[in-house]
Formats: C-alpha cells, structure tokens, sequence
C-alpha cells in the first residue's frame, strides 16, 4: 500500500500498537520444527475454517474454497474436495493440489475454479499461507455495488486501503489468465470484492484468511444496515489508520479467530478425523 501519512498519524497508529503490544508479543501461531507437524497443524485448521463457514452460512451448493499452502512443498495447496459440503469436511478428507491442478494427495476431484483462483494467489505472493472465497449473502450483494468498503466502524478500519474491488464482468473464473487478474487486482492487500461474484480474503495463516473473510462479510452487511438508514458518518482517515494498525495485522486476525476455532473444536471434534 502506497499511502503517505503524517508524523501525527504514524504517532497515533504507534501508540494504539503500543497500546496491545504486550499482549500480541505474547499470542500468535505456533511454530514447529518439522514439516509434518506444520502440515497437520495447516489442515486441521483448515478443517476447522470449513465448520466455521457451514455455522456461519457461508455454504452454497458446491461453491467456496480455503486453500492452505503445503509448509514443505509450498508450489502445492491444500483444499476442500469439489462438492462436498463445508460441514462434513475432515482433516482426512481434504486434497492437495500441484502447480498443474492435479490431485497428489487424496481421491476426491479439485474445483477448477478453485485451482486457477487459489494457485495464481498462491503464485504472486510466497507470504500468503491461505486464501478464502466464499458466495455469502452480502459479500455477494456488494460485490454488484461496485464500491470499496467505507471506514463506517471499528471493524471496517481493518480493510481501510487494504482491500480492493476487482472490476472485471468475467464472473466464473476457469481460465489462469483471468485468475492472474485477480491476483494482479489484489497486490499487496488483504482482501478483494470481486465484481458480482463476492469476496476473497487472504492471510499469512489460515485463521487468518478465515477471520478477514467472516469480519469483510459482517462490514458488508453493517454498510447496508446503515445505509439503509441514511448516510453513514466515517472515520477519518487518521484514526482509520490508527485502528488498522492494532486491528488489521497479520497477528490480529488470525487471534480474532481463535475464539470461534476453540467453539468449534469442542462442538465438532470430530473434524479433526
């Protein structure tokens, strides 16, 4: 992100991150010694991301996706099986892709939309360890706005000139040239609307693509409320900033999942078959 910020902004932003440093120094993904230990670690969070979605509404038909990058062969991801619904994924059940689409681990088929999307993402930034699109009801329903997120709450600051509006009229996404728009459109940023089609999130962890993807949805549906009412009134650009320095980090999101994780893991223990 390209933005130049005055000397009292990035004091602000600087004292709202001190504000939580403590506590962030000491919460954050584990680490491990070992790739098969990373592995399980990435799919079962992935397992989980998918309970999260089916609670949460964000299943339709055979559409959405969460991928997570394999920690040793990172040209590879691993995703949900193609038609089979959020709320019965399994650790087990899910399959890893190579570079050229095809499933190395596991049986079930890979969406195709899925891989061209997911494998271009993947391929433009080494830092991202996951990705999530989903067809929910309000990121669907602004995706056909035509219009970035405004800074109308706490929450929505998060994505203040981190997200983008991917404006292509080319809805199903089969082809690597159209998925490299996609991933041209996004950069650096942690989020994308895509146009008439819905929302995609990315993260260094898979907690926090899941997380980004659930809060970009609720802003979605809070900018409607709102502006079904009448004009919303929006941060300013200063404390935006400021609150997208604590709320909108890498280590922020994947901790704000860590509540609806735990709920699901003692709810469903059984995703981690």
């Amino acid at each position: 992100m390209d933005v130049v910020t005055s000397d009292t902004e990035t004091n602000l932003a600087a004292r709202k991150q001190a504000a939580y440093e403590p506590f962030f120094k000491r919460l954050g993904p584990p680490r491990f010694e070992d790739f098969e230990q990373e592995r399980q670690y990435r799919k079962e969070r992935l397992a989980v991301g998918f309970r999260i979605f089916a609670a949460l509404g964000f299943s339709e038909g055979v559409a959405g996706h969460i991928t997570a990058r394999d920690p040793e062969f990172t040209d590879t991801f691993w995703v949900n099986p193609f038609g089979m619904h959020f709320a019965h994924i399994t650790v087990s059940d899910l399959i890893r892709v190579d570079g050229a689409g095809s499933v190395v681990e596991g049986t079930m088929p890979v969406n195709v939309a899925a891989f061209a999307i997911h494998h271009q993402i993947h391929t433009a930034r080494p830092e991202v360890v996951a990705a999530a699109h989903a067809h929910s009801i309000y990121g669907k329903a602004w995706s056909a706005v035509g219009r970035l997120l405004d800074p109308i709450t706490q929450d929505a600051c998060a994505f203040y000139e981190d997200h983008v509006f991917f404006d292509d009229t080319r809805v199903l996404i089969t082809e690597a040239s159209e998925a490299a728009r996609i991933a041209e459109c996004l950069g650096d940023h942690k989020g994308a609307i895509l146009r008439n089609h819905g929302l995609l999130t990315v993260g260094q962890t898979v907690d926090e693509a899941v997380w980004w993807f659930i809060s970009m949805e609720r802003c979605c549906q809070g900018q409607f409320l709102a502006e079904s009412i009448g004009t919303p009134l929006q941060v300013d650009p200063e404390n935006a900033r400021a609150a997208r320095a604590v709320n909108g980090t890498p280590r922020a999101g994947w901790f704000q999942c860590q509540p609806l994780s735990d709920r699901i893991l003692r709810q469903q223990p059984d995703l981690l078959e």
